[in-house]
């Protein structure tokens, strides 16, 4: 994607004007003073609802326009003061033939909550709140840093969003944070060390479920982005949800550092008729106990249907409670780390009300003779899985991409490779040793993403077992822009009596498709058990 950079003229007022709470309407343009000490003043576009300024202690922000996906084009825009409660608020209201998008100030805070409520996918197939500011001003991104600045960069290694700046790897999609770990993430700079931040309570309306990741962050040149990716086709994993609202999510401007989650209160939405609000009075819980998730892995419990998401981290002894959710019937998944180790269906949740449902994991225990990785649906401890995340498979600071032989017994984990790329560092094999003939066994491979139909095909010494069907295709690049959470794919492979042998054993790996080009597949672990 090719951000393009607007220069605005954005007229000039003097402080005086905005020492009050309120809003001002100058031409088409609506000026919106937040009242608050460190004084925040935005102008929002009367035709488009786009944000073409904004003034944080009297310093314009501003580079381009601030707006959903990238930008609405024309929409209806309604600016209005409404008092809740004994509280003022100015509420912007943005609406087009697909969406309503909320903009409201609270009286005296440095704060701009948000919510966007879609009758439909917008065409481009992504759902985004973009914030494009000064990189003069706001150079710096939280929480990782330099990783997606690819302002000065001197080449492209992929598409047109991968760069190279002073040697290393840069994109904006290495800015990304799983969803159940999100707290703020922000840009930030200046003399007076302003911080702006975008926090979303809970993505309940976007798709992927708890694992799922997306941009954060893109210093890119001229402007700094800061976005809050509601949902978009980077390794869509389920249908988008429609006919919700995403949000509340907030921008906020702070010089006293980085904000967090649980100082952010939004229940204040249900007094300003907002579409698509469900206050907690009508929500309910799901509480219960996950059993049978060795101690060793995070416990973690995700309910979703058409229209939500939940997820809830289980205590060391497995009880858990769900976030306020909203009434409906659900599927209710638990997971070993990422690995789905159980699913219940029909959960159903009811205004006002707990249901109790516990949940147990249906993984069977079966004699081992040895496991690469660990059953956590991650590429954890493999070679350059402390990498990925952060920087392309090309980067000078990758180990090697090549083809591995591993040693079960005497090779470390990270000489397994995290991925297998059809051309380049197929296949891998595996080589170990067994006291004794076991007789039938299965060589189980775990699989978190698969590019271009990628799927392993399995050689046991001299038997060759039969290629297994493509997997689910997820249309997106994947290992390349810093993803690997497909749709974990679990491939089991029958190995005949008499394959396996007393003495030394090989297993080769091949990385398949019926694809030419780049394919390549993320292990999580491979195992054979009998």
């Amino acid at each position: 994607m090719i951000l393009h950079l607007f220069l605005l003229s954005v007229c000039v007022f003097a402080s005086s004007v905005f020492a009050a709470f309120g809003f001002t309407k100058s031409g088409n343009n609506y000026v919106i003073d937040a009242g608050s000490s460190n004084p925040l003043v935005f102008t929002v576009n009367g035709g488009s609802c786009d944000v073409t300024s904004i003034k944080y202690r009297g310093t314009e922000l501003a580079e381009g326009n601030t707006h959903l996906s990238s930008g609405l084009g024309s929409a209806t825009v309604k600016v209005e003061s409404v008092t809740s409660n004994s509280v003022k608020y100015v509420k912007v209201t943005c609406t087009t033939s697909t969406l309503t998008h909320y903009m409201v100030v609270k009286e005296g805070e440095s704060n701009v909550y948000l919510g966007t409520y879609i009758k439909q996918e917008p065409s481009v197939g992504e759902l985004r709140f973009i914030a494009r500011l000064k990189s003069s001003v706001l150079s710096e991104e939280y929480p990782y840093g330099k990783v997606s600045t690819t302002a000065g960069s001197s080449s492209t290694v992929e598409g047109s969003d991968v760069f190279v700046v002073n040697g290393e790897t840069r994109s904006k999609f290495y800015s990304s944070t799983r969803f159940i770990d999100k707290d703020a993430q922000c840009v930030y700079g200046g003399s007076d060390v302003i911080h702006v931040c975008v926090l979303a309570p809970h993505p309940e309306s976007s798709s992927g479920g708890p694992f799922f990741r997306d941009i954060e962050s893109n210093n890119a040149g001229a402007a700094t982005n800061l976005y809050w990716y509601m949902n978009s086709n980077h390794v869509q994993t389920e249908a988008y949800r429609t006919n919700v609202l995403h949000g509340p999510y907030v921008m906020t401007f702070s010089r006293s550092g980085i904000p967090k989650l649980r100082d952010i209160d939004t229940s204040f939405f249900s007094g300003l008729s907002i579409t698509g609000y469900v206050p907690e009075s009508g929500r309910g819980y799901v509480s219960g106990t996950a059993s049978g998730v060795p101690s060793s892995f995070q416990t973690v419990v995700h309910w979703y249907n058409s229209a939500a998401q939940y997820w809830a981290i289980a205590s060391s002894k497995g009880a858990f409670k769900s976030p306020a959710m909203k009434p409906g019937t659900y599927t209710m998944v638990l997971y070993q780390g990422e690995y789905k180790v159980a699913t219940a269906t029909g959960v159903s949740v009811s205004a006002g009300k707990t249901t109790s449902k516990n949940i147990a994991s249906t993984e069977t225990t079966r004699n081992s003779l040895w496991k690469i990785g660990e059953y956590d649906g991650q590429p954890t401890g493999f070679l350059n899985a402390d990498k990925f995340l952060r920087m392309h498979p090309s980067d000078k600071r990758m180990s090697p991409w090549k083809p591995a032989t591993f040693t079960v017994g005497s090779s470390a984990l990270n000489e397994f490779p995290m991925a297998l790329f059809q051309t380049v560092n197929n296949p891998v094999t595996i080589k170990f040793n067994l006291k004794s003939a076991p007789g039938a066994a299965t060589l189980r491979i775990a699989t978190t993403l698969s590019y271009n139909g990628a799927r392993p095909q399995a050689k046991i010494n001299s038997f060759t077992a039969k290629a297994p069907a493509a997997p689910a295709k997820i249309d997106s690049r994947g290992v390349t822009r810093g993803a690997y959470r497909g749709h974990g794919e679990v491939y089991d492979v029958s190995i005949p009596a008499g394959t396996l042998v007393a003495g030394d054993n090989t297993i080769t790996i091949t990385s398949i498709s019926g694809s030419s080009g780049t394919t390549f597949l993320n292990p999580n672990f491979v195992s054979t058990i009998c």
